[in-house]
């Protein structure tokens, strides 16, 4: 049985005498999105976190060509076959000088030029395939359409669509089952009666661009893949090979129909019901192999009513129906979509990449820094089994490679990559190489866990993990003897990404986040009666002081100019040392004048034009943190965090929408808002509202 901490007992005792439970099917149905026509940039979705299938209007893919994406479907192009870059093995990445000693790094290498670009675009995430409406070969646009109306219903994961053509109405459903990858359609018409309306199953080729939105793949590159059709009764399975890659799309369906394809000079399938059908289900499974069984439309039906169901009713919620004010509406609003478009895209078995399973960003690939923004939430809302699908498995997975990494640069423990994919290889970059915020992010997942599920098998599933991760930051942080303090760097990249990697030691979110994973490393062991190494302790008491400039923290020690010009803008990661992070539990307490100071500086002073994503739920963290509760609501409302009608987060100019860690930042701030943290639990929202909220644990 699992025990839970007291403080949390605490809290849902009295939240259970203080109000009765939400009602949280009319709470979440009330932001059921609704359109009329396609949007440009994002489809509603239906899926399961390692699968997503997109739709336009039509509730398929028939006018625009949205995604279908999977955990597993990923494509590499063929090799270089440049003389000595034919091969992984060939690429040597660069040697940079660091504390007096050549260390390797995984970088773009000028005199391996072929093989380096391969690794950073090599794999690329497949869209499996595209379904839509066929209009007996008609050339019809969505602008032929009337009456066009699309319901998602986040209750039962279904998108209901209907429009008419040619003055007959057409319905759609459109499903996902819950534990594979399979899409369940349904469609009703007179137009099947005379052999007017089809279906369409449609495959694309990869690409190696590095954003790839909101389509991905390219259509009429017919002749560099292959697709082939094998009929047998109700079920047709499509094979479609590109280069050394190969998968399956099977179809089956419940009434008389037929399909035939490849039409001319495509790969485009049309499955026909027979003259005088009415309607038609089917379902439609990707998969890497033949799949011998294919669940039926009611199947798939059943299974997403009951998945969703349990979804929304489990793990912690809040409920602000009862505020009347357009700003809780959009906190309300914002915090349901999110919910549903997390458990869609970022519930996967690996860490999800930073689009989800929407379109193509840094060719599919998922950044290990990012892990952190993606998935922390899943633990603060207390659905542990969707947080549990990837970690702490995937750091298992990739723990043998990182001592690999670490070993190779002549350090101990293992350091995690950055840009990465299922193989675990970090794509070569000079960011990618000299990032190092991602390394502490085991130690946050693994507290927040035993927080909640204080037992030994908690202890020993996370151990070896922070183990390998602590004695890396201990072997990395390097001693220096004027200060008598370890330094973190140079040559490392902070948050921002944007300072000279020469220059750039000690910054200040990085330092107190390296003193964070040390103080949980040893924690760990002493809650097992072991005792923690001593270079861990030693490192922890001894880290450089967090800099600051004009009565405020720095990005980095020494940096200049640093709040008279503004000379480094993008994340104010230094909002995170007391937002993100609690106080430190050991040696120094953190300057809370300082603390202030760097809130005031980054609210007046900073170009906010310049940020985006997960930036302004971190600020919000912070503010709640020094109890500016408007203030923290101000930054998950600002102008320019923006989040469209199906609550996608809106990209801005440094990346395509959606930028799915804006949704899951904001999820963690407002379970910051809803469930306290360590000294102060409870709920913390403008003076006034009427809350309620159910299940959270406070953070840290």
């Amino acid at each position: 049985m699992l025990l839970l901490s007291f403080s949390f007992l605490l809290v849902a005792l009295q939240g259970a005498q203080a109000t009765p439970r939400s009602d949280r099917r009319q709470v979440v149905r009330s932001f059921n999105p609704h359109r009329n026509a396609s949007s440009q940039t994002t489809p509603l979705q239906v899926g399961n976190g390692n699968f997503a299938f997109g739709v336009d209007v039509t509730g398929l893919q028939t006018f625009s060509p949205f995604a279908t994406m999977s955990t597993w479907g990923w494509h590499n192009f063929s090799l270089p076959t440049t003389v000595g870059q034919t091969s992984v093995n060939d690429f040597t990445g660069l040697d940079w000088w660091t504390h007096g000693r050549l260390v390797n790094y995984d970088q773009p290498n000028p005199a391996e030029n072929d093989i380096s670009n391969w690794l950073i675009q090599n794999p690329q995430r497949v869209n499996l395939g595209t379904i839509g409406i066929w209009f007996n070969g008609d050339d019809v646009t969505e602008e032929a359409l009337e009456n066009k109306s699309q319901t998602l219903d986040l209750w039962t994961g279904k998108i209901s669509s209907s429009f008419t053509y040619k003055e007959t109405p057409v319905k759609v459903e459109t499903w996902v089952d819950s534990s594979s990858d399979t899409v369940g359609i349904a469609i009703e018409s007179e137009l099947f009666s005379g052999g007017s309306l089809g279906v369409f199953f449609d495959f694309p080729l990869p690409t190696v661009n590095k954003f790839e939105a909101p389509f991905v793949g390219v259509f009429n590159a017919t002749d560099k893949h292959n697709t082939t059709l094998q009929k047998r009764g109700n079920r047709a399975d499509i094979r479609h090979d590109m280069d050394a890659t190969s998968y399956y799309t099977s179809v089956v369906w419940g009434s008389s129909a037929d399909i035939s394809g490849p039409l001319n000079g495509t790969h485009r399938y049309i499955l026909q019901p027979s003259r005088g059908s009415k309607k038609i289900e089917l379902s439609v499974a990707f998969s890497p192999a033949s799949s011998t069984h294919i669940k039926s439309f009611s199947d798939i039906t059943f299974s997403s009513k009951t998945w969703w169901e349990s979804f929304w009713g489990s793990g912690a919620f809040v409920d602000l129906s009862g505020v009347k004010s357009p700003d809780a509406t959009e906190l309300q609003r914002r915090t349901i979509l999110s919910q549903y478009l997390t458990a869609v895209n970022s519930a996967s078995s690996y860490s999800p990449q930073e689009s989800g399973l929407v379109n193509n960003g840094w060719y599919g690939k998922f950044h290990l820094e990012m892990v952190l923004w993606h998935l922390l939430h899943f633990a603060r809302w207390n659905h542990f089994p969707l947080l549990q699908r990837s970690l702490p498995n995937m750091y298992n997975q990739y723990l043998d490679s990182s001592i690999d990494r670490a070993k190779l640069q002549g350090y101990g423990g293992a350091r995690w990559g950055k840009m990465t994919d299922p193989t675990g290889r970090s794509a070569p970059g000079e960011i990618n190489s000299l990032l190092i915020w991602q390394q502490p992010h085991p130690m946050y997942f693994a507290e927040l866990e035993y927080r909640s599920m204080h037992n030994d098998d908690t202890l020993k599933s996370w151990d070896n993990v922070l183990t390998s991760t602590a004695d890396f930051m201990a072997s990395y942080a390097f001693f220096n003897e004027s200060t008598k303090h370890y330094d973190l760097g140079p040559p490392m990249y902070p948050v921002s990404e944007n300072t000279n990697p020469n220059a750039t030691v000690n910054p200040a979110f990085e330092l107190a986040y390296w003193r964070f994973g040390l103080e949980i490393a040893i924690k760990w062991k002493q809650r097992q009666n072991l005792t923690a190494p001593e270079m861990w302790v030693e490192v922890r008491d001894n880290l450089a002081p967090l800099p600051t400039a004009d009565g405020a923290f720095a990005v980095y020690e020494g940096i200049p100019n640093m709040w008279e010009n503004m000379t480094v803008q993008d994340h104010p990661a230094m909002s995170a040392i007391f937002g993100l992070l609690p106080p430190p539990s050991s040696g120094s307490p953190i300057n809370m004048t300082v603390v202030r100071n760097t809130a005031n500086k980054i609210r007046d002073l900073w170009d906010f034009e310049d940020c985006w994503g997960w930036d302004f739920p971190m600020l919000a963290m912070n503010s709640l943190r020094l109890g500016d509760v408007d203030q923290a609501v101000a930054y998950l409302l600002h102008p320019l965090f923006e989040f469209d009608d199906a609550g996608y987060p809106v990209g801005g100019s440094q990346v395509p929408t959606p930028y799915m860690p804006g949704s899951s930042a904001f999820l963690l701030a407002m379970a910051m808002m809803a469930g306290g943290w360590d000294g102060e639990p409870g709920t913390h929202f403008p003076e006034g509202w009427n809350v309620r909220v159910e299940g959270f644990v406070p953070g840290l």
